[in-house]
């Protein structure tokens, strides 16, 4: 008798098959509407397979529960959120110009997801799985940073003085608090212009670059 295959829940490896793939990123995307729209206590996965039009065992050939399903989705997020396809930046010697395009780029995609960012939030403080996952999150957008500014300070324009993982913690967890406040909460008045340009301002005066911005 052959082996039974494992399934992708059970390996936690991505489906192998076309179809395999397109299932799970239907049951990916259903789980976001249903997310967005009950919240992650009140949704359920009858809601997740009835939305992605797929029967109920479907849905746990890829996903071990709720908590996985949420995962994947938030795992979509982050990667739109940490690589952003920075077009706009017209030239990538102007350390304005790339701190401008990314801390613009994050905030679009901070707004359309927000939503699910408080979600996230949320979560973090009652599951120990997702408050992990929230580090890794934080510690990925650091790290990113930190190698930024780095490469800033080899070339002497940035403040050589500043401990480069320090300063990129520092000044992402500004940019992401006040993300946070703005499409979460709803706090403040500020245009979505005026709050990526103070925000470009404040990250080019604490690392000490000397170039005006326009």
């Amino acid at each position: 008798m052959a082996e039974r295959q494992a399934l992708p829940s059970q390996t936690r490896r991505a489906p192998v098959s076309a179809r395999g793939v397109r299932t799970r990123q239907t049951l990916v995307e259903a789980a976001r509407l249903v997310f967005e729209r009950d919240g992650f206590l009140d949704a359920r996965i009858t809601d997740i397979t009835a939305e992605a039009g797929v029967a109920a065992g479907t849905f746990y050939t890829y996903f071990t529960g709720k908590e996985d399903a949420f995962a994947a989705v938030m795992e979509e997020v982050n990667e739109e959120m940490l690589h952003p396809r920075l077009r706009e930046i017209a030239d990538r010697d102007d350390p304005v110009a790339v701190i401008d395009a990314a801390n613009r780029a994050y905030l679009v995609a901070y707004r359309r997801n927000a939503k699910l960012m408080a979600l996230m939030e949320q979560v973090a403080q009652i599951d120990p799985d997702f408050r992990r996952l929230r580090l890794r999150r934080a510690r990925a957008f650091g790290e990113r940073n930190a190698q930024a500014i780095s490469r800033l300070q080899q070339r002497g324009l940035a403040d050589r003085e500043l401990d480069p993982q320090l300063a990129a913690d520092a000044l992402s967890g500004m940019v992401s608090r006040m993300a946070y406040l703005r499409y979460v909460l709803g706090f403040g008045t500020a245009s979505p212009e005026t709050l990526a340009r103070t925000l470009t301002r404040l990250w080019v005066n604490a690392l000490g670059i000397t170039k005006e911005m326009t």
